[in-house]
């Protein structure tokens, strides 16, 4: 009997070519890819493959489902187990910046190949980013709110600079640099907290 709560053989396997596909298509592109070449990364013949996926477009988007309902799953738990607003903002930018960090293959592929993506998965995607830029305001509302900030707060705007402060570290993190993921999504943080002119005693750089 197997044991519960312990991933099947066949869920194994379709992780295992998920991860494989990632890393085929950070280097040479969603187009540029082909279903044999993701079939040699997994270790699998190209019938074995398509056993697991049916084709390439499936596995694109079994990727995008994977990395947003996790970001969103993880905010919702920072902002529901987090009471102190600033802390909440603060665990959700360093959670963001470390989930990109920590995997830079993924999200080079899910912010580069987005329009890859089919129609419906598009919309998809457009729900799942903006229950997260709701998670986020709403943190920001409770920060504003409770420290008085004086900053003229354009939401949208500011919520937008945050993402793309976290999000486009997959750019330039150095895994062999002397600041770890923790270090600079504690320093973006910051950076970000600083601008909102609440007070100084609760905001360091």
């Amino acid at each position: 009997m197997a044991k519960v709560g312990r991933p099947s053989n066949a869920a194994s396997r379709r992780q295992e070519v998920l991860s494989a596909a990632v890393d085929v298509f950070s280097q040479r592109g969603y187009r540029g890819t082909s279903m044999n070449e993701i079939a040699v990364a997994s270790g699998l013949s190209k019938p074995t493959l398509y056993h697991y996926f049916d084709s390439k477009e499936e596995i694109l988007v079994r990727l995008y489902e994977d990395l947003m309902e996790r970001s969103v799953a993880e905010a919702i738990a920072i902002s529901d187990e987090v009471d102190d607003p600033i802390e909440a903002f603060r665990a959700l930018i360093v959670q963001r910046v470390v989930a990109t960090c920590t995997n830079q293959a993924m999200h080079k592929v899910f912010f580069e190949e987005e329009e890859e993506l089919p129609r419906h998965m598009m919309d998809r995607l457009l729900k799942h980013r903006h229950d997260y830029e709701g998670i986020l305001k709403d943190v920001l509302h409770r920060l504003t709110t409770r420290y008085r900030s004086s900053a003229t707060l354009d939401v949208t705007m500011y919520v937008n600079t945050c993402l793309g402060a976290a999000n486009w570290v997959y750019k330039w993190y150095d895994p062999h640099g002397s600041l770890t993921p923790e270090q600079i999504g504690n320093q973006i943080a910051a950076y970000l907290l600083a601008s909102l002119n609440t007070d100084p005693h609760t905001v360091s750089l």
